[in-house]
């Protein structure tokens, strides 16, 4: 029998990413709502309850009532809102940190999808703190630069309206405050004391992805240089087919858009001994959002994870 799914929140623009990559699919069965009763509460508790897997696609508060009405405890759960991404008995979705994570997400029946930007800043930071190569109290830098897409709709639709601002032509830094809502699983999920001083960057293209950490070396223990950080990254992801890690070899630049229109993530190495960075490169819809949430589905209804997914394409 084909597990039933449910996407609640399914028109905005993490939702529609999700349908399309299962539409398609004939190992599943998607549950939809009729579109006059979407805000019906009544209607959704019902699909909420007959689904064997339901996507949130919600703001954290209506996240968080939508778990509230679950009544049967063979639903399971991946939550693509921010509200449960540090809550205790939630397990993270990123099955590539390490086996236990992968486990966890495999038997939990509540997973949070990750937030865009903190999947490139944790895939650079988590397994060189779990290494040793970079202490938990080391006071870290990342900007992070994105396509308006993350926004959600009402962004797009601003950037993509003819009578729109001229100012949105150029960069748009923001969470100038320093309270971007990606923070607490960036410090927490990588296990460090502080949380890291964070520069969002959007720009104007629809979608993908540059997160960049910045590190001095003498912040690496034993002296490590680019290379050792490389080495530590391809050893931590080592055959895992989402993610892979290169040199700066040959590339003169680096694109935000590169890898728009895949889940995959690519971690990019440069630098001297001196000063390093490890910038991730994605797709802020793809491993940032929906494909993240679709391989955390086919982890937990015991799937291969690539199913349905667009890898990166190879190097060249």
């Amino acid at each position: 029998m084909r597990p039933q799914i449910f996407i609640d929140g399914r028109e905005g623009t993490t939702g529609l990413q999700i349908e399309r990559r299962l539409s398609q699919r004939e190992d599943l069965r998607l549950l939809t709502i009729d579109p006059e009763k979407r805000k019906d509460p009544a209607e959704r508790k019902k699909l909420l309850n007959a689904a064997d897997l339901v996507f949130l696609c919600l703001p954290d508060d209506a996240a968080r009532e939508a778990v509230s009405w679950i009544e049967d405890p063979e639903t399971r759960v991946i939550d693509a809102s921010t509200a449960h991404r540090v809550a205790p008995g939630w397990a993270y979705g990123f099955p590539e940190l390490s086996p236990l994570h992968r486990r966890r997400i495999a038997e939990s029946r509540r997973v949070a999808n990750p937030g865009c930007h903190a999947t490139g800043f944790i895939a650079a930071v988590y397994p060189l703190v779990a290494q040793g190569l970079l202490p938990a109290d080391a006071a870290l830098h990342c900007f992070s630069l994105t396509g308006y897409s993350g926004g959600g709709k009402k962004m797009i639709a601003q950037y993509e309206a003819a009578d729109r601002e001229a100012a949105l032509a150029s960069p748009g830094i923001y969470g100038l405050d320093q309270g971007h809502k990606h923070l607490p699983e960036m410090q927490v999920r990588c296990g460090l004391e502080t949380a890291p001083v964070f520069c969002p960057v959007v720009d104007d293209y629809r979608q993908g992805m540059a997160t960049t950490v910045l590190l001095h070396g003498s912040q690496l223990r034993g002296g490590a240089g680019p290379e050792d950080v490389e080495a530590a990254l391809a050893a931590a992801y080592a055959g895992e087919p989402l993610i892979r890690v290169t040199g700066s070899q040959g590339r003169g630049k680096l694109y935000g858009a590169a890898y728009a229109g895949t889940d995959g993530l690519e971690l990019v190495v440069a630098g001297n001994g001196e000063r390093i960075t490890v910038t991730a490169l994605f797709d802020n819809l793809g491993k940032g959002a929906s494909g993240a949430a679709v391989q955390n589905m086919n982890r937990m209804l015991g799937l291969d994870e690539t199913t349905g997914l667009t890898p990166l394409p190879p190097v060249r």
